[in-house]
């Protein structure tokens, strides 16, 4: 996400509805009724999602769940919000883990998957670290990644009893990471951030 919408754009509550009808060819997300359009990501990004995206791939092979890469909706209703009500989070992560067939339908997901990481950049910093993180927090996602290209480190946020997130675990590229939700599936950095 890079920039915020002009004032008129930002004075009307946006919605799921209103979601399909942005331009297409063009990446936009919308939190709390607000639209932020998204940048064209950096090679180093891609790399990371695509090393990512693989790691999961290989390790979801022939289970329940599955992995999905941006572009790709997640929507999470706030209440009994119908699909097309839906404003609290209309987000594209970079990386997503669902595991609930049956909430995949339109243009992704509906609902609250157990995984999301989002591959952060100087322009995406700020929603990354405070606007997702709040709302996934609050949502309920079990596990929450920060992964950021330009210093090579990792910052996973799992959720604790208290519905809180706890202090992240930080890694480097000389880490190798447990998954919490996959306890047998370990991400290797190295590949990661091979680069």
């Amino acid at each position: 996400m890079s920039e915020f919408l002009s004032t008129p754009l930002a004075e009307k509550k946006y919605t799921y509805a209103d979601y399909l009808k942005f331009p297409s060819g063009e990446r936009w997300e919308i939190i709390d009724g607000i639209p932020y359009m998204q940048s064209a990501p950096t090679w180093q990004h891609q790399a990371v999602s695509v090393e990512l995206t693989s790691q999961f791939n290989a390790y979801l092979k022939g289970k329940p769940c599955r992995v999905f890469a941006a572009p790709f909706d997640l929507c999470i209703p706030e209440l009994d919000e119908s699909d097309e009500n839906i404003s609290n989070i209309i987000s594209q992560p970079d990386i997503v883990v669902v595991c609930e067939e049956s909430k995949l339908r339109k243009t992704g997901y509906f609902g609250i998957p157990p995984l999301i990481i989002e591959i952060s950049s100087p322009s995406t910093a700020r929603n990354d670290k405070l606007f997702k993180f709040n709302k996934f927090e609050k949502a309920g996602v079990k596990e929450y990644w920060i992964v950021e290209p330009d210093t090579k480190l990792l910052s996973v946020f799992t959720l604790q009893e208290s519905n809180r997130y706890g202090r992240p675990e930080i890694y480097t590229e000389l880490d190798n990471v447990v998954v919490s939700i996959f306890p047998d599936l370990i991400i290797e950095l190295s590949t990661v951030f091979d680069f």
